[in-house]
């Protein structure tokens, strides 16, 4: 007789095996965001060898990769919810980097960005399943932190990104360097692969309650518009999302232009740039991590969980007056000051966001959950931030010459006292919203207890 989900232990994993877990997927969010980030700084070269303008540029860096990656997001995460979620890790994994290295071959505007394309398309299986496998891992009073740390793939990402981006497009030229950050993203797969167990679906709650993983683990995933009417209906959920992707709309946005910023308005080679974009990456791990970090301290000291989107709205709120300073202000210490404070008040919002997003929904619901947040996320942040930043650039140059791109920066920040505004909105009915959750999935549980 099979032996049901209901009576696994939990126990079959260490929390050294856990830790071990969230290092690995860490490790493959890190290639992510390398092989995404480094664009960026190849932009400018990019830009005088097949001669195109700033809306290109916009498209390549934004919505191009956006639209492929975000939409496809929610089918792979539905398969992640139905298959091995390691499985479908290691093949995206291989594919993005595969198609990175592609973007070393390309011709024309039209090679570039199907190879963007490319690289959109594997990204799309990264974050949904990793999600619903920390989510397994870790239970929800930890879980804002281990997604936090998770998280912290893009401001090291990013780092070694801009880094090797930098000295190779001076050193090697754009071409081979898509090639040297590329590759190697395929030896992670195979670790990934041959190294991370699958743990049973509901693991965390086995934790949190009698020891053994809920019944409702054993369930069919629900259809893909069922999950997102079950977040829609939350009214929580739904203002986060907003402000989630208008806060990416800002920091997407300047992330692509950072470089040509710094290159056309302050003379700086490719290698500096590099370099000094890669410490602030460094920086602003502090963050990424302290957001999660200090929102489950919060909550553990006050029993609150309005501080999961309390924190992230003052920290969203508080960034706009450095990022203006960063813009704004002539001289590269007080520029470069600016710039390493938003971006460590600006990766706050990622962990509490996330761990909210996981904590509304019930456990085969977990990977779709994500990859709908994603979706709103990348497609208002990814892919508008980057190509109205480029677009506005376009209309201010001819009055504001060298100048329009500072303009067109300085505009986008409206964007995130909006997204605080909003993040304040959904804390009103976040408690009700997961307790509800909370109470479907006790209410499923007992039910299927009762039928064995």
């Amino acid at each position: 007789m099979k032996k049901s989900a209901g009576n696994r232990s939990s126990g079959e994993f260490s929390q050294g095996y856990r830790n071990y877990a969230l290092v690995i997927l860490l490790l493959g969010y890190i290639v992510n965001f390398v092989d995404r980030s480094i664009l960026n700084i190849l932009l400018e070269p990019i830009k005088h060898e097949l001669d195109l303008n700033d809306t290109q540029l916009g498209l390549l860096g934004g919505l191009a990769f956006a639209l492929f990656y975000s939409t496809l997001g929610i089918p792979i995460a539905a398969l992640a919810d139905r298959w091995s979620r390691v499985k479908v890790l290691s093949i995206a994994i291989v594919i993005w980097s595969a198609m990175t290295a592609v973007c070393g071959l390309a011709q024309s505007f039209w090679h570039l960005l199907i190879a963007r394309i490319g690289v959109g398309v594997g990204e799309a299986g990264a974050s949904p399943p990793s999600h619903s496998l920390i989510a397994d891992f870790f239970p929800i009073e930890k879980r804002a932190t281990a997604l936090s740390i998770y998280a912290l793939g893009i401001p090291l990402g990013s780092m070694i990104g801009y880094g090797i981006g930098g000295w190779g497009a001076d050193t090697f030229g754009w071409r081979m360097t898509f090639f040297i950050v590329g590759l190697p993203g395929v030896a992670i797969a195979a670790l990934l692969f041959f190294t991370l167990r699958e743990p049973p679906r509901g693991l965390s709650e086995a934790d949190a309650e009698d020891k053994t993983v809920p019944a409702a683990a054993d369930e069919q995933s629900p259809p893909m518009k069922e999950v997102l009417a079950y977040l829609w209906s939350k009214r929580s959920f739904r203002f986060m999302s907003l402000a989630c992707g208008l806060h990416a709309l800002v920091s997407y946005g300047v992330g692509t232009w950072n470089a040509p910023f710094l290159e056309r308005l302050h003379d700086m080679s490719r290698t500096e740039i590099g370099g000094w974009i890669a410490l602030m990456s460094a920086i602003s791990a502090l963050g990424t991590f302290g957001g999660g970090y200090l929102a489950d301290k919060l909550f553990d000291r006050t029993g609150n969980r309005r501080w999961y989107l309390w924190l992230p709205a003052m920290a969203t709120l508080a960034m706009v007056p450095f990022q203006f300073l960063a813009y704004l202000h002539p001289d590269f210490p007080w520029l470069y000051v600016g710039l390493n404070i938003s971006a460590i008040l600006g990766g706050m919002y990622l962990g509490p966001s996330f761990a909210m997003t996981q904590a509304l929904v019930t456990l085969r619901m977990r990977a779709v959950a994500s990859a709908i947040l994603l979706l709103v996320l990348n497609l208002i942040g990814m892919g508008l931030g980057p190509f109205i930043i480029g677009v506005m650039a376009d209309l201010f140059e001819p009055s504001q010459g060298i100048f329009a791109l500072r303009y067109a920066l300085c505009v986008t920040l409206i964007f995130n006292v909006i997204a605080a505004a909003c993040y304040f909105q959904g804390s009103r009915t976040i408690t009700e919203d997961i307790d509800a959750t909370e109470a479907l999935i006790r209410e499923r549980k007992a039910a299927a207890n009762s039928a064995s």
